[in-house]
């Protein structure tokens, strides 16, 4: 494509490079009237809808424009095009659009205290002035520039970037017209170094079946529970003086199809639920079913925080499962990994060409026995992830408690390595990751409800350490009366810290 006649603004719009697109693109003042601007690579000719007013082409681009009185144009017009492959499309136009996310919400983000933040930030179904469509937004405060890329738009990266909110390094977007069922990634541009990225949702909800790795847009769920008389249970039970008895359960070696296939939650809570209550079992323990990309990791290295994994159908299929388990009186313990993340291309790793989930040095950001990576739990934004998380599986799926693996590797600096930096004290403890809502009060990756209480067990990770995994349970009895974690009763040398 030639440049020489384009401006600046054109040009970097056009090589998928420029910081604030709504700059250049959307309805913007003009002499006495507007001009309407888009940037379509494919089209053949661009209408408004309302009016039938017909766009130039700027020479030598793929940029239309329209320029007249503003009373011609509606506040959220749709442009109506044909493509090289002679398609026609209308869509509203996403440069329309005000910012969706509220000053708010971006202010308790910042500050770590955001624990539903996949209601704003991922791909959540959204509505503008009766316009129904999906609003994106990620957390990249280290790009130049953020699109949203998908079958939408033929996975092209100038088609539609995000607008930065200023200050908070989150991008967003929302595009009329567009439903659930549909694939997307987020494709960033670092903005020291030019380097492009195609990564998925780190807040996704459902993703491909691996090998692929896209994320896919999922609706609100209109799933009928049917488990209100243990919810209500639950809720008044004296659950830490109740016998439990967990059947611990990897979902995709317990049971397989005929020809070794992966059966559904459906299906597979069917058999289990009878299983288990023929043993005398008061709870099931998942191991990770959130989404992982490696069989052989047995869902412990996790890139899809907010998504059953696919292997084994949607997420409605696994509310089926619970709300299953639940009306057979079995309770569900989900396996839970905030202490670390693996280093796949299109996860969390850089995510925005810097270390922005994990720390920088890997004398603290790199766990060099499982080749993972290790989050920053001092950066806000990171605990509101993992919080909002946690939250997401309690409140999304009922689920009833979380075993947080991997704790002493998180509360120590000095875990399985000899190289290490020390705390600001001097000392191994890893100060900014508390490994339970009552150290201090302090609010932790897994402090995620305001009524939490946790009962450690003995883990699995390394007979060296006293504490391996921690149990959050949703439950109702207040953090103050619970004391140190070791109020209650464990094995292998549980001390407090």
């Amino acid at each position: 494509m030639k440049h020489a006649k384009l401006s600046d603004d054109f040009i970097r719009i056009a090589e998928a490079r420029h910081h604030d697109p709504f700059s250049v693109l959307g309805r913007h003042p003009s002499g006495a009237g507007v001009v309407v601007r888009a940037y379509i690579p494919h089209a053949m000719e661009v209408s408004i809808a309302e009016g039938n007013l017909a766009l130039e082409r700027v020479p030598d681009s793929d940029f239309f424009e329209w320029r007249g009185p503003a009373k011609s144009l509606p506040e959220h017009y749709r442009l109506i095009w044909r493509d090289t492959w002679h398609h026609e499309h209308i869509a509203h136009d996403p440069y329309s659009y005000l910012p969706q996310i509220a000053d708010f919400d971006l202010h308790l983000f910042g500050e770590g205290k955001h624990r539903h933040a996949h209601n704003f930030l991922g791909a959540n179904e959204h509505e503008v002035d009766g316009v129904a469509g999906v609003l994106f937004a990620v957390w990249a405060p280290n790009a130049e520039r953020v699109s949203v890329v998908g079958e939408f738009n033929h996975w092209d990266g100038r088609r539609h970037p995000l607008r930065v909110r200023p200050g908070s390094g989150v991008w967003e977007l929302f595009i009329p017209d567009i439903g659930h069922d549909i694939l997307y990634r987020f494709e960033i541009r670092n903005r020291n170094s030019g380097e492009v990225l195609l990564k998925s949702d780190p807040y996704g909800r459902r993703f491909e079946m691996r090998p692929g790795n896209a994320s896919i847009v999922s609706p609100r769920s209109t799933y009928a529970w049917s488990d209100a008389a243990w919810m209500e249970r639950r809720a008044s039970a004296d659950w830490r003086h109740a016998p439990m008895s967990a059947y611990e359960v990897h979902l995709g070696s317990w049971q397989r199809g005929w020809e070794g296939e992966f059966l559904n939650y459906r299906e597979l809570a069917r058999q289990l639920v009878d299983y288990v209550v023929r043993m005398g079992f008061t709870h099931i323990e998942l191991l990770p079913i959130t989404e992982h990309p490696f069989d052989q990791s047995w869902g412990y290295q996790v890139t899809g925080y907010f998504a059953p994994t696919s292997r084994f159908g949607a997420p409605d299929d696994f509310r089926f499962f619970v709300d299953l388990c639940h009306q057979h009186d079995i309770g569900v313990i989900l396996d839970w990994v905030p202490a670390h993340f693996p280093k796949d291309e299109h996860g969390l790793a850089r995510f925005d060409g810097t270390a922005l989930y994990e720390h920088e040095d890997p004398r603290k950001g790199e766990h060099l026995d499982w080749s993972t990576l290790i989050f920053n739990f001092g950066r806000n934004e990171v605990k509101n992830f993992l919080i909002s998380s946690a939250v997401y599986w309690l409140e999304e799926f009922h689920i009833d408690g979380l075993r947080v693996d991997a704790v002493a590797s998180m509360l120590y600096l000095d875990y399985s390595r000899t190289e290490w930096i020390p705390n600001q004290y001097g000392g191994r403890e890893n100060i900014e990751a508390p490994a339970c809502p009552a150290t201090n009060g302090s609010v932790s990756p897994i402090s995620v409800c305001s009524t939490p209480t946790c009962l450690p067990i003995r883990g699995r990770s390394s007979s060296s350490w006293a504490l391996n995994s921690v149990r959050v349970w949703n439950g109702t009895a207040p953090v103050s009366s619970i004391g140190t974690p070791c109020s209650f009763p464990c094995t292998s040398g549980c001390k407090p810290w």
